[in-house]
Parts: C-alpha cells; structure tokens; sequence
C-alpha cells in the first residue's frame, strides 16, 4: 500500500471539462453493430446513415374529401355561376369529377380536388355542382411532398425516437442498423455494504442498483454484480475478471479517495494506467478516472449524491462514446432562485434543486436577476451522502468554477439529468 497517496490527500484537482475529455480520449467505439426490427429499435443508436427507400406519399392523393377534377374544367366557378360536371368512377376525362376522401389516390387525369363543402349534387346524382374554381395542385399532396426518394434521413450516432420509427417504417423500411448496447460491468464495493437486512454498522448497498439503471437508461447494458469487499486482490480480480469477459466499461462504487479502506486507486494502477484522480466537482471531488487493458474504468464515489453526480459528469458521455452515440445535453428549466447558493470557487458545484412553478412571465435582467416560470428551491446546500437530497430534487445547477455562489433571485438553467438519455 502507497502510504504516501493516503497522507497527501488532493492538493490537485482537475477541472471537470478536462477530465471528462481525458476520458473520452480513452474510450473508442466498440463499432458493433446488429440489424433489429424497427418495432424494437425506439432508443437504439443508428449505426449508418439512412435515405429513404419509397417516397412519401407514394402516390399523388387527395388532400380533402370532395371531388377528383381537372383544375382546368372549373375555371370560372363561382357562388353564383357554378360549373356542372359529370360524376363518374375511374379515370377523370373532360368535364368530369370522381368523388375521393382524404388520402385517396388521385383518380388519372385530375390534377386537383375541390372540397365537398363547395360542391353540391344535381338532382339526378348523375352531375355536380362546383362552386368554386380550383388550381393544378390544389388540395393534393404530390408523391414524395412529404418525403422525398432517396432523402437523407439520419447519421449514425443518432438516437431514436418513436416518431422516427414511424418515418422509417413509412420510407419501407422494416429493419435498420444500430449499434450494439456497449456491456457496462458495475462492481459495488465496500467491507460495510450489504443486500438487505443491515446490522448496525452496515449500509444497504444503492449505488451499484442507481448507476446500473442508469447505464439502461443511458443505452448500455449493465452487469449489476455482487458486493466486493474492500480487499486489494479480489478487487482487482474482479475487475480483470470483467475486462476478460468482454466488458466495455467497468465502474466500480466507493473506495475511490485517499483513506486507508480507498484501495481502489491502487488496485487499478497495478493492473492498468489511472488517468485522473480527483476532480474540482462537489459533491464528489475522490472519483478515479483510468484504463486496463484499453478498457475504461470510472472509480466512483460511496456517497450516493457524490456517486450519481460523477456518473452524470463522466460515466454517461464515455458510455455514449463507447456505444457511438452523439453526447446529447440534458434538457433544461430557466428557473429563480428562493435562495442564495453557495460554492467553492475553482470548483463546479451542482446544488440540488426542486422546482415550483410560479405561473410569472419570463423576464431577466442585465444582473441576472428577474422573473422565470418555475422557481428552484436547494434541497441541501452540501451533504454528498445525502441520497434524498438528490432523489426528491428535480434537477440541479451548475455553478461555474469562476463563480463563488449564486444570490437569490438568479435566474438559472436547472439541468434535469434524470431525463436524460
């Protein structure tokens, strides 16, 4: 054991942004890829670019219910001098209307349609009455209006959405080729965690159960695995022992810092290169960013918010990475603040925040200050193990390295993560 690493404590810490490109630099695209029906591929990250097969509509159709004509016959139509036309079936000829719905094909011959509510039936039913003089093109949607043969769709990387199922299914496609989910090992760690039932002194274990659905949710899969006890050798032979079974991504929770029970630094410098250890982030600041074996391994926190704050900031673009998929932002709330936030400056804090809507107009002034829809309420100002204080929240705000603190009454953009994907 490196005593000296325990005593030294952190007098360095990186800054956020470079840490996470540290880590990206490390990860590469495991480029795998699987063809799935598009019925199972809602999430799934496209792995080649996409053009349409068929165009949208396939066919040239009525834009309203009333009848197919040729723009040409109903030149002169008015309320007071309609034009009669014949009513027939099948193709449209000189003089003639065929009765369509919405989205019927266009009958050969018409080149537009006049809506049913400007025409009326002849006594006989055999001829019509249209009250209004309609262009070429008129209530039509042409073939491909919608989309065209051949339109660049998507690039790789782009994640699905359930409309974009329904775009391809319409351009006729019935499969599409994405990635494969990268396989994220997440080994919980610590002497004092348990399943379930704790004695005193032990703590049920959360944070490999929060960062394995993460990983889901974020499109990996996660192999949530048992408890490993604060012992340098089976550490380590848990974490050869997934890199070996073809994991993308290992991630460890707890014993990342510089205490004496804090092994895994250690472990992962004998076995592989670590990259960065501690950070300029709070809640948080012990995560152990490395590699073995060209495998990244994110060493996480034990405090549960420290822990899902670091999964946010560096587990969740390296995963997006590995699985080639574009590194979304989190969407946001513009929100005031009830209160006075406080940080240390040089360090990017994330202050839990739950929000109320207030019903005010968006208003901001030249200092920051003014009126937003929603106000942001801290749920605590510090406490890393504090796990209600992130699960009760709706989000939280960044406070920049530069700034020491935000007053009450800024308005903010709070970042709610937990939508993420």
């Amino acid at each position: 054991m490196d005593t000296r690493r325990h005593e030294a404590g952190f007098k360095d810490r990186t800054r956020v942004a470079a840490a996470r490109e540290t880590i990206l630099e490390a990860v590469t695209p495991h480029g795998r890829t699987e063809a799935v029906p598009i019925r199972e591929a809602d999430g799934r990250v496209i792995a080649e670019s996409i053009r349409a097969r068929n165009p949208v509509p396939g066919y040239d159709r009525a834009a309203m219910d009333g009848y197919a004509v040729r723009a040409r016959d109903t030149f002169g139509a008015s309320d007071r001098s309609p034009v009669v036309l014949d009513r027939t079936s099948g193709a449209v000829g000189p003089n003639e209307a065929v009765r369509v719905h919405t989205g019927s094909d266009l009958p050969e011959g018409a080149d537009a349609v006049v809506m049913i509510e400007q025409v009326e039936t002849v006594a006989d039913g055999d001829e019509i009455e249209a009250f209004d003089a309609v262009a070429e093109g008129d209530n039509v949607g042409a073939a491909g209006e919608d989309v065209a043969e051949g339109q660049h769709l998507y690039d790789p990387g782009h994640r699905l959405r359930p409309s974009d199922l329904g775009l391809l299914k319409s351009v006729g496609l019935r499969t599409v080729q994405v990635t494969e989910r990268p396989d994220v090992a997440v080994i919980p760690t610590g002497e004092e965690l348990v399943s379930e039932d704790p004695s005193p002194g032990e703590v049920i274990e959360t944070n490999g159960l929060t960062v394995s659905r993460l990983a889901e949710r974020w499109g990996g899969n996660a192999r949530y695995r048992d408890i490993v006890t604060d012992d340098e050798t089976l550490l380590r032979e848990a974490i050869e022992a997934e890199i070996d079974d073809g994991a993308d991504l290992v991630v460890t929770t707890g014993g990342s810092s510089v205490g004496e029970r804090d092994l895994l630094p250690e472990v992962l410098s004998s076995i592989g290169e670590i990259l960065v250890h501690g950070v300029a982030l709070k809640p948080g600041h012990p995560v152990c960013l490395g590699v073995v074996d060209d495998t990244p391994v994110v060493c996480l926190p034990g405090y549960p918010v420290a822990c899902i704050v670091n999964a946010v900031q560096f587990l969740r673009p390296a995963l997006k990475r590995t699985g080639g998929a574009e590194i979304e932002p989190h969407p946001t709330q513009r929100a005031g603040l009830s209160r006075k936030v406080a940080s240390e400056p040089g360090t990017r804090t994330f202050a839990r925040v739950r929000l109320k809507e207030t019903h005010e107009e968006a208003s901001e002034n030249a200092d920051g200050s003014g009126s937003a829809p929603f106000e942001a309420i801290p749920t605590r100002a510090s406490g890393s193990g504090v796990l209600s204080s992130v699960a009760l929240a709706d989000g939280w705000v960044v406070v920049p390295e530069a700034i020491e603190g935000l007053e009450a009454g800024t308005i903010v953009d709070v970042e709610i993560w937990e939508e993420s994907q």
